[in-house]
């Protein structure tokens, strides 16, 4: 592993950032999933901005499908290299990735719940 330095060095920083970025950018104009949530965070988002509820949750929620989502394309693209055929671990691999967004979504979507719809309530109750 190369190292540049200290960690705290702002041009590694920016390098690092900078390949971060590209692989959200890769995720986003390859994977139908991934653009489906961030819209879907961009909503939940603007949402909660909207109604005034808390924000964090909501936030890390959203990080959290979105992180995950990420680490499933890594994942399967590491799959697919070191195993281009079809084999039962690949499958296995793939399957267990997608059901970890999976659950996070399921979760993300109960956050969203549990914050939205009192702030929802709030609003309807006071207009």
């Amino acid at each position: 592993m190369r190292s540049d330095g200290s960690a705290w060095n702002a041009r590694r920083w920016w390098r690092s950032a900078g390949f971060a970025w590209a692989g959200v950018r890769h995720a986003y104009r390859t994977q139908a999933n991934f653009r489906i949530e961030c819209w879907a965070a961009a909503l939940a988002l603007g949402v909660t901005l909207a109604l005034r509820a808390p924000l964090a949750p909501v936030a890390l929620a959203c990080a959290l499908v979105l992180s995950l989502e990420l680490v499933n394309t890594a994942l399967e693209a590491t799959v697919d290299l070191v195993s281009p055929d079809r084999h039962p671990l690949a499958k296995v691999a793939k399957d267990a990735a997608a059901a970890a967004v999976l659950i996070a979504s399921v979760g993300a979507l109960l956050v969203a719940a549990g914050t939205l719809l009192p702030a929802l309530l709030r609003a309807l109750k006071f207009s």
